[in-house]
């Protein structure tokens, strides 16, 4: 047992071993005392929500609907179609059902793929939304490049390619404890452009880092290092960067495109999104490995050196045990490279990422020529139910303008008036979805909370959607101080590199300086883009 706990490696064992260090092999973390009373308490609140604003209290702002205020083209349709008092009924409803949902998400009372079974079945048997409405939410285009996202995933994964790539770049550039940082922001970088899962993510990597690790001195059941301390929290850091740098990075990512492109009635593109924030999570990236190596976690002389003999020979070997590239991994490689160039140049050819991904998936499961088998796809069902849900309340947002509606009854009791400077909303919006993080636990929970909150501001003060949402959506990855933030800092926090100060330190300096960089983009980089069309203070 480690000293806080939790489960360790033996000694004995073989620190080299890749095997002992596969995510199956780590402890599950147990949820602290909090999080089982927020557990104890979800259900009977998320009832209680429920009863009493779905059908004991009326709030005026919900019944108050003046049709010719609503910025959802469908909602005004639903509207002439239902009449104020029915129109208003369901407004009510989808606002208890929101609230009881976020309830039970939040305080993880129940799977929360089970919560999105409920939510959906309750907008059908309430009518908030027609059963062809709610249920087409599996079918939304988003759903479809998630899955076939996985499967091109699975095909890295399968083929070898992933690991090959890793080992062959650590054994090419990491010839230095320095450039061993920098070789894993270049992978977390290459993967976070296919892999939509950050789990996933730190599964390919984790083996890798914790050997590296132990070559370096950072041993399982051994004292902790700078260097152990460091390669980890780097890599959480980065995991979630890299998953920032694209849309399809994260399904909470793909949430928030799919929000703003119903708003806008258009789309958010791939390669849009890539030119925006790519240059910004790389510079994160590497604000993150300075910080890490000057301040917060130097390495000692000792640590600068392989501390186990013939370790990094040992990678050579496992390397070798690859032998030469086959006709799959091969193949697997130029799927890979063409579909990352159809999906950065989307705007130029129209075919979006999703049929993209479908034809690269089909590539790739094609008997005798293909690459990967159906058995071998690793597709996580529980996450997909789970996005649905919250694509269904998102349809139920469209057909309701609730967000908006919410939005201009919450600025009119505080008294904001219509000449609220941008800048002052563009720092409260972005600064409220980033620090978000450090008590929401889902990155799909703060998306479905505040992008259509974004979208209502804006439609509000009269300013264009995407200069608010976009840069709401850009920080939704910034989930890497606290273990339940992220699967994949529960997971990394369970190596027993780090104690909760070292991730709280690190990891909340890094969260400010993302909240001050996204707001410097907006006044020059993003303003260059035309996302935010007068920058965010109007200084240039």
């Amino acid at each position: 047992m480690s000293r806080e706990g939790r489960i360790v490696a033996p000694a004995t064992a073989d620190p080299l071993d890749m095997r002992q260090y596969r995510i199956e092999t780590l402890p599950v973390r147990a949820k602290g005392p909090i999080e089982r009373r927020m557990a104890q308490i979800g259900i009977p609140l998320a009832v209680l929500l429920f009863v009493v604003f779905g059908f004991l209290v009326d709030l005026p702002f919900l019944q108050q609907v003046n049709p010719e205020t609503l910025t959802s083209e469908l909602a005004r349709k639903e509207f002439a179609a239902k009449g104020a008092e029915l129109f208003s009924h369901h407004l009510g409803i989808l606002f208890a059902i929101f609230l009881a949902s976020m309830a039970l998400w939040g305080t993880a009372a129940l799977p929360n793929y089970l919560v999105s079974l409920m939510l959906i079945s309750t907008l059908v048997l309430t009518g908030v939304l027609r059963e062809e409405e709610a249920y087409a939410q599996l079918g939304h285009p988003v759903m479809w490049l998630n899955i076939m996202s996985f499967v091109l995933a699975s095909m890295l994964v399968a083929t070898g390619l992933a690991k090959r790539m890793a080992l062959w770049l650590l054994l090419r550039f990491g010839h230095s404890a320095s450039s061993v940082f920098r070789v894993f922001i270049v992978l977390n970088v290459v993967l976070s452009a296919f892999v939509s899962a950050t789990t996933a993510k730190a599964a390919i990597l984790l083996p890798l880092f914790m050997v590296i690790a132990a070559i370096y001195g950072a041993r399982p059941g051994g004292p902790r290092t700078n260097f152990g301390r460091s390669i980890v929290l780097q890599n959480l850091l980065c995991i979630n960067l890299g998953a920032g740098a694209f849309m399809t990075g994260s399904g909470a990512n793909l949430l928030a495109a799919a929000l703003i492109g119903g708003a806008i009635g258009g789309t958010i593109y791939f390669g849009d999104w890539m030119l925006a924030m790519f240059p910004v999570m790389l510079g994160l990236m590497l604000v993150g490995y300075l910080l890490a190596m000057k301040v917060f976690f130097p390495l000692a002389p000792d640590e600068r050196l392989p501390q186990i003999p013939g370790g990094m020979e040992r990678l050579q070997a496992e390397y070798a045990t690859l032998g030469r590239m086959d006709g799959k991994e091969i193949r697997a490689a130029l799927i890979f490279l063409a579909i990352l160039a159809l999906w950065a140049t989307d705007r130029v050819h129209g075919v979006s990422p999703t049929a993209v991904a479908f034809v690269g998936a089909i590539v790739a499961l094609l008997p005798k020529w293909g690459i990967v088998q159906w058995n071998e796809v690793d597709i996580p069902w529980h996450l997909m139910l789970f996005s649905a849900g919250a694509y269904a309340l998102g349809a139920g947002f469209d057909a309701t303008d609730l967000p908006s509606i919410a939005v201009n009854a919450g600025f009119d009791h505080l008294g904001i008036g219509d000449h609220t400077p941008f800048w002052m909303l563009y720092l409260l919006l972005t600064g409220v979805m980033t620090f978000s993080a450090l008590v929401f636990e889902s990155k799909t929970m703060r998306a479905m909370i505040f992008v259509p909150i974004a979208i209502g501001v804006a439609g509000r003060f009269g300013y264009p959607v995407i200069s608010l949402a976009l840069p709401v959506a850009f920080m939704i990855e910034h989930v890497y101080v606290l273990p339940f933030n992220s699967k994949p800092a529960a997971l990394l926090f369970e190596t027993d590199r780090y104690s909760l100060s070292d991730a709280f330190r690190y990891g909340l300096t890094m969260m400010v300086i993302s909240w001050l960089v996204i707001i410097l983009a907006g006044e020059s980089w993003f303003r260059l883009l035309g996302i935010t069309p007068n920058g965010v203070f109007g200084l240039f």
